[in-house]
């Protein structure tokens, strides 16, 4: 498609080398996610050799230090190769996503032992990394958790129960937020971080949770109990930490997300506007009617300005500055953007884009998920305007 190439090249971060990247990975989904997306998602296969190309690439590693064998890119990067593997599949992006905040949190705010024994796998990979919060009773209140953790000699042991943990069921090292101290006010000065791994006594995966769309990465429910954790795997020493630790990571999480949502808006884009010059009724391309004209136009123009925002909020991360607000936008704009353009790619394309045969209606599918990952979008708006409050405060 001409043109369209240069419509994404916004200079990613790191230079030649962020720019290079972003095209290696755009060419390989076009060949190798593309053609095959549509028929794994539907089966509920775990691409296996997608993965493999991934980790082959360096993908999971792009934002790991060089020293513990990442390639030590942007977040301006990983928001383009993010937003590129999900135009091919968005499920993709969520088998990253959770080995990149495992990292970053280690290498923030682990200790050194920490950061060389877990650092290395989930950058190549080879291990997968899980991001555990939410709970039966505890959601968007992250400081509502009920799972608890108590010091037992060399240990803690941990009780509870964790719930849509994405890539759950294949995960290697489960970064787990617990309370040490359960009457800690506030809150979330008695939440700590544990990096539980998989063969641990008394963790147990419970189910996997079937899902409207989001396929490939699965989602499963967890059980601590009794489940017997090494004092040298709290995170970063010392307790009472957790939520700080937490809160960092999330803001890469929803730097993934608004990078996903523009991929998955910029697909749904892509397969409306060669349709519409393909499809002929009262003997002319649809495209020739002002009623598709600007579906087309409102489509591109906040594709594009999601694409914008994400950028800019990645580059924010990038800085070190506080960015809870920049990332907090771009997730809400660009989610909202990748519900609208799913829709209307449906609508441009008719009956057929209700049906199987086109990845129109996973893309429909897809996007509900963004709205409410990583904090639901009502919960970024309170975010953004308490934010914003205490940067215009009135003295």
């Amino acid at each position: 498609m001409a043109g369209v190439s240069d419509v994404r090249e916004i200079i990613a971060g790191d230079g030649e080398t962020g720019v290079e990247i972003t095209r290696n990975v755009r060419r390989w989904v076009d060949e190798q996610v593309i053609p095959h997306a549509t028929e794994l998602e539907h089966s509920g296969q775990f691409p296996a050799k997608i993965h493999a190309d991934m980790c082959e690439m360096g993908i999971f590693g792009i934002t790991f230090p060089e020293s513990h064998g990442g390639l030590g890119l942007s977040f301006e990067t990983y928001s383009a190769v993010i937003e590129e593997i999900s135009r091919g599949w968005m499920g993709l992006a969520g088998i990253i996503n959770t080995n990149v905040i495992d990292g970053w949190i280690i290498d923030e705010h682990g200790t050194q032992e920490q950061k060389d024994r877990f650092l290395p796998g989930l950058a190549t990979g080879e291990k997968q990394g899980c991001f555990t919060i939410t709970e039966p009773n505890a959601g968007s209140d992250a400081q509502a958790i009920r799972t608890t953790a108590s010091r037992d000699g060399d240990d803690y042991i941990l009780n509870g129960n964790k719930l849509f943990v994405t890539n759950g069921d294949r995960g290697d090292v489960y970064l787990a937020m617990t309370k040490t101290d359960p009457s800690a006010q506030p809150r979330h000065r008695g939440i700590s971080a544990f990096l539980v791994e998989k063969d641990t006594p008394g963790f147990s995966i419970a189910r996997t949770i079937d899902k409207l769309g989001y396929k490939g990465p699965e989602t499963a429910e967890l059980f601590l109990e009794d489940a017997r954790v090494p004092a040298e795997n709290l995170l970063g020493g010392s307790e009472g930490r957790g939520f700080q630790q937490m809160i960092s990571g999330l803001e890469i999480g929803r730097i993934n997300v608004a990078s996903r949502a523009t991929g998955v808006a910029q697909a749904a884009f892509d397969e409306a506007i060669i349709y519409a010059q393909r499809r002929e009724t009262m003997g002319v391309p649809i495209a020739q009617h002002q009623a598709i004209q600007l579906k087309l136009a409102e489509m591109a123009t906040k594709i594009r300005a999601a694409r914008l925002l994400t950028r800019d909020a990645a580059r924010k991360k990038d800085s070190g500055q506080r960015s809870d607000l920049d990332v907090g936008m771009a997730k809400l704009f660009a989610t909202e953007v990748a519900l609208e353009c799913t829709l209307e790619s449906m609508r441009v394309h008719g009956g057929v884009g209700y049906t199987k045969e086109l990845p129109v209606e996973r893309f429909y599918r897809d996007a509900p998920l963004m709205a409410v990952a990583e904090g639901t979008n009502e919960i970024q708006r309170i975010v953004i305007a308490r934010r914003l409050l205490e940067m215009y405060a009135v003295e």
